[in-house]
Formats: structure tokens, C-alpha cells, sequence
């Protein structure tokens, strides 16, 4: 079978190339073999392959966390599913491949209604960011929300979960279109990342927003800190403008900041104590809600580009330029389903 592979860390153009492997040995009791239609192309891809996340897999790998496809064979613990199931799900690595196997406390069906490219987003994008909404912030209906890198996959799935609570929701995005994109999924204001940006969220919300939802950090967050209201809630989810936030302890104090950060990868088993079983019950009634959410119109996870195996490298340079709007995927096995 096709697979993506890496021998080395390093410039994905460089080290991540189609090889043909071996197909998976049969399932162990706790897993199910898959048949990849689809995987999402994410910055965390690009980070894992030059060996710059925050844990490096064995050489050499697959790379791809996120996936789309149809239960080829289940192993004897494996309960909710069965071959022939269409199913989403993650895992650390290993999704660019045509077949994998893969934890089944990580696995979700796919309710009939839903074609692939729609359910593709919901296990990550959207699952971080409802979990860190409503799970680690309690979002309210009374609350006023930012947030920030609004045109990336977390921080457009925030803009529509936030919006389905009634939530105030403010949208920060880097381009002209994302932020277009934001105002049609929910934001009811979109601001540019300049020096207008806090005098205009006061303007706004009078006293400052109750949440801001953080995936860049750098100097974007460290301004937006001052449009705060007091006893305000700070989501801190990744860095993707390549720095952690440096922020003030004496305004953090006087204004009784609550700073969360938050990793997604607890629910998945992606930490070092594996929490996977702890928290599937939970994990598994908040993949149906978003499917139903998306069945109702409610959210809207979209897949707009779509590559073929050997173009992951330029599939990784369209997400960095910032001008991609929506998902990335890599065709795997080409299943149409």
C-alpha cells in the first residue's frame, strides 16, 4: 500500500516522500484497521515532520493525525464499531497512509448524513475548540468573546460554536477574506490585527470582552490583553505566530485575568499519562453533537482544497501562506464515499 513516509526530520520537500509499505498487522484487541479516504494538513503536520513538536514519533513515520474513512476489521474489544463503518478519527501519527491501525477510543462513526469532507474537520478543529469553549472556559450566552486568528481551522470553528450559545463574538482575522469569513459564520464584528484593534472592541463591548480565544500568542494577544473586562477569561491554545505571549503580571492581578492554558491533546491521548479511556464517554457525546450541529446548519466544517499524496509539500506552503481559507486534505485512498 501508499504511504507517506519520513525517513529523517527535516524541510518536508525534502524528506517526506510516497513509498509503498506493508499493510498493518491484524487489529489488537483495542483497535480497528481503517481504510484512510481522507487526512487534514495542519502546521502541527509541518512541526512533527521537521522533529519540532512537542514529542518526536520513532524513524521513520507517517505522518497525518487526522482522518476520514471505512473500518476494514475490528479487534475483540471494539464494541461501537464494525467493518464497513464509516468512521472519523485521530492518532499521533500515521494517517497519511492507506491503511492504519488506530485506538478505537479515538474513532467516531459517521452519521449517514454526512459526506467525508464535512466530517474530516470536526475531530480536531473543532473538538479543540469546543472543548476549550465550553468544557475548560463554560462559555455563557452573556459573554462577549474574541477571537483571535479567526481564518485558521480552531479559530473559525470557535467563531460558529461560540455563535450558536447567542454569545458576543468578536472575530480577529489577518486578511480581507477570512475576515468576510468570520462575518458570514457568526462574528457580529471583524477586525485587522492593527493598532485600532482594542479602542474598537471597547468601542463595542462596553467594559471589554469576557474570553479571548488565543491560537497566535506573539504580539497580537499581548495587545488584545487590554481589551479585557475585569475577571476575564484567557484561552491559550497554541502559538502559531511562533512565540508564547509575554504579559504583564501587574495587569493580569489588577484586573483578576484568569489565563487557561489548554491541550486538546488530554482528551485524545496525546500526554504522557493516556486519558483516553478516562474521558471517551464525554469525547464520543460531543463528536455526535457536532455532527448534529452540522446536520442543522448550525456550524458549517468545510473542506475546501483537497491534494494528492505526493503534493503534501505544497499542500503545507498554501496553508503558510495564510491565504487558504477552510481545511487542507490529502487524498489517501481515493474512496469517494
Amino acid at each position: 500500500m501508499k504511504a507517506i513516509v519520513c525517513e529523517q526530520f527535516g524541510d518536508p520537500s525534502k524528506v517526506a516522500g510516497v513509498r509503498h509499505i506493508g499493510h498493518p498487522s491484524p487489529p489488537k484487541d483495542n483497535e480497528v484497521t481503517v481504510q484512510v479516504a481522507y487526512a487534514t494538513v495542519s502546521h502541527a503536520i509541518d512541526l512533527l515532520i521537521r522533529g519540532k513538536y512537542q514529542s518526536d514519533p520513532p524513524l521513520p513515520f507517517t505522518p497525518g493525525t487526522e482522518f476520514v474513512g471505512t473500518v476494514l476489521a475490528c479487534g475483540q474489544h471494539v464494541q461501537h464499531l464494525k467493518v464497513g463503518d464509516r468512521v472519523m478519527g485521530v492518532a499521533r501519527w500515521g494517517c497519511y497512509a492507506q491503511q492504519i491501525n488506530v485506538s478505537h477510543h479515538t474513532v467516531y462513526p459517521i452519521l449517514p448524513a454526512l459526506d467525508w469532507l464535512q466530517a474530516l474537520p470536526l475531530t480536531l478543529s473543532y473538538g479543540t475548540a469546543y472543548t476549550a469553549l465550553f468544557w475548560k472556559a463554560g462559555l455563557q450566552p452573556s459573554h462577549a468573546v474574541l477571537v483571535l486568528g479567526a481564518g485558521s481551522g480552531v479559530g473559525l470553528a470557535a467563531v460558529e460554536l461560540a455563535s450558536t450559545t447567542g454569545a458576543t463574538v468578536i472575530a480577529c482575522a489577518s486578511t480581507e477574506e477570512k475576515r468576510a469569513l468570520a462575518a458570514a459564520h457568526g462574528a457580529q464584528l471583524v477586525l485587522a490585527p492593527n493598532e485600532a484593534l482594542v479602542k474598537k472592541i471597547k468601542a463595542f463591548v462596553r467594559g471589554g470582552v469576557d474570553l479571548i480565544v488565543d491560537p497566535v500568542g506573539a504580539e497580537l494577544m499581548e495587545t488584545s490583553l487590554s481589551a479585557t473586562s475585569h475577571g476575564a477569561q484567557i484561552l491559550s491554545i497554541g502559538f502559531a505566530a511562533g512565540r508564547p505571549p509575554q504579559l504583564p503580571q501587574n495587569i493580569m492581578l489588577v484586573k483578576n485575568l484568569s489565563l487557561h492554558g489548554f491541550y486538546y491533546g488530554r482528551y485524545i491521548g496525546w500526554t504522557p499519562n493516556d486519558e483516553r479511556l478516562l474521558h471517551e464517554p464525554q469525547m464520543r457525546r460531543m463528536m455526535d453533537t457536532l455532527q448534529r450541529l452540522t446536520l442543522e446548519r448550525k456550524i458549517f466544517p468545510t473542506t475546501s482544497n483537497i491534494y494528492e499524496m505526493e503534493a503534501l509539500p505544497q499542500a503545507l506552503n498554501d496553508l503558510h501562506s495564510r491565504q487558504v481559507l477552510h481545511k487542507l486534505a490529502i487524498k489517501i485512498s481515493g474512496d469517494k464515499s
